[in-house]
């Protein structure tokens, strides 16, 4: 594992920069992130609320917000889609009424894993072109192995995670 580059104490660094170097040390080494909120029963009928919506937007803004502080700005488009497509999959499949977002770096992985609260199996879809749905966990997978990473389920599939390598870390 590689570790950020030392601190320079003098005045020629900008103290934005010596912060935010700090902050990334520290995320690197292990950095624990967990936002849990409650799901709309009606969001189980195969269409997420305005409610819902807001609390994926939610999702997406935390996790992006998060991986800017940690300094893993090369994360945050494909996690950001990865958090959206897993909150998204919790409120529309899971019948639970809780989601639980977990953001965990450590050992050059960065692991987000979304808790449902209801066992269950995830399966990707086979789709046909035409479909608008269907294909959230094929991106997920994808994005998965395009980082050095993998995903899947756990507690009965009441958790799915992703696990993406941070760019620069021998893993």
């Amino acid at each position: 594992m590689t570790s950020a580059p030392p601190l320079r104490n003098d005045s020629a660094t900008p103290s934005g920069d010596r912060g935010e170097r700090q902050a990334t040390r520290a995320c690197l080494a292990v950095d624990r992130m967990v936002v849990s909120f409650a799901v709309s029963v009606s969001s189980r009928r195969g269409a997420v609320t305005t409610e819902d919506a807001r609390r994926v937007a939610m999702a997406r803004r935390v996790t992006r917000a998060r991986l800017r502080y940690c300094g893993l700005h090369a994360l945050v488009d494909d996690a950001t889609l990865i958090v959206s497509e897993l909150v998204t999959n919790a409120i529309l499949h899971s019948g639970g009424s809780q989601v639980t977002l977990t953001m965990v770096i450590r050992g050059g992985v960065l692991r987000l894993a979304v808790h449902d609260e209801m066992p269950g199996v995830p399966a990707t879809c086979i789709v046909d072109s035409d479909s608008e749905r269907g294909r959230g966990l094929f991106l997920v997978g994808f994005l998965a192995r395009e980082n050095g990473g993998k995903w899947g389920s756990t507690d009965e599939g009441a958790t799915i995670y992703c696990e993406l390598a941070l760019p620069g870390v021998a893993q």
